[in-house]
C-alpha cells in the first residue's frame, strides 16, 4: 500500500500532449452488447437463415447480424 506522501506525487501526474498509436489496434478492448428487440421477417426468410445457419454451424441471428452489418459497412462507405 501506497503512503500519503507517494499518492500525493501521483496527484500531480499530468498527460503528455502528443501519444503514438501508429501500433494501436482499433476496437482490441470493444465488446459489442447484445440488445433484445422484436424483429418481424417473413417466413421465407426465416427459413433461409435457419437452412444456411444448419450449413455453416452457427446461429442465423448471427447470420442476420453479419448480413446487417455489411450494408451498413457498404453503406457508410457509400456515404459523401
Amino acid at each position: 500500500m501506497r503512503t500519503i506522501e507517494q499518492r500525493a506525487e501521483l496527484d500531480d501526474f499530468e498527460l503528455a500532449s502528443d501519444y503514438d498509436f501508429s501500433k494501436g489496434v482499433r476496437g482490441r478492448f470493444y465488446q459489442p452488447k447484445k440488445i433484445a428487440t422484436t424483429l418481424r421477417l417473413d417466413n421465407d426468410i426465416l427459413l433461409y437463415f435457419k437452412k444456411k445457419s444448419k450449413e455453416q454451424h452457427v446461429g442465423y441471428q448471427t447470420l442476420i447480424n453479419s448480413l446487417l452489418r455489411e450494408i451498413i459497412q457498404q453503406d457508410i462507405k457509400t456515404q459523401p
